[in-house]
């Protein structure tokens, strides 16, 4: 496997404890969609999909665009939805703990999350 360069744009995604395939469930059973409809959405396999939900594959920025279109949630948005205090700074944790509860409970007004 080839190796991770800071520049490369979803570096910070891949070096933290995300938990992505965790929101992309949550959200597929909040839209009311088996993981056989949504992954057919996708074009992608069930099985894939299953992998990626329980954070057993990283799927690429094709697959997490699509994704998030047809959850009707933008990817940023979902990057936000899956990120742990293990993700944020030491000495920015206070902030996130404070802020992060009204944030998601406004993208979830939104989005519908």
């Amino acid at each position: 496997m080839p190796s991770i360069k800071s520049e490369h744009p979803l570096f910070f995604f891949k070096t933290k404890k995300m938990d992505l395939g965790n929101v992309i469930k949550n959200t597929r059973k909040q839209k009311g969609l088996t993981q056989n409809e949504f992954a057919s959405l996708c074009g992608i396999t069930q099985t894939y999909l299953s992998q990626i939900e329980s954070n057993l594959k990283e799927p690429n920025l094709s697959t997490l665009k699509t994704i998030s279109k047809n959850l009707k949630v933008p990817l940023p948005i979902l990057f936000f939805l899956s990120m742990t205090e293990e993700d944020i700074q030491p000495n920015k944790r206070k902030a996130f703990q404070i802020v992060s509860p009204s944030v998601k409970s406004l993208v979830n007004e939104f989005f519908s999350v």
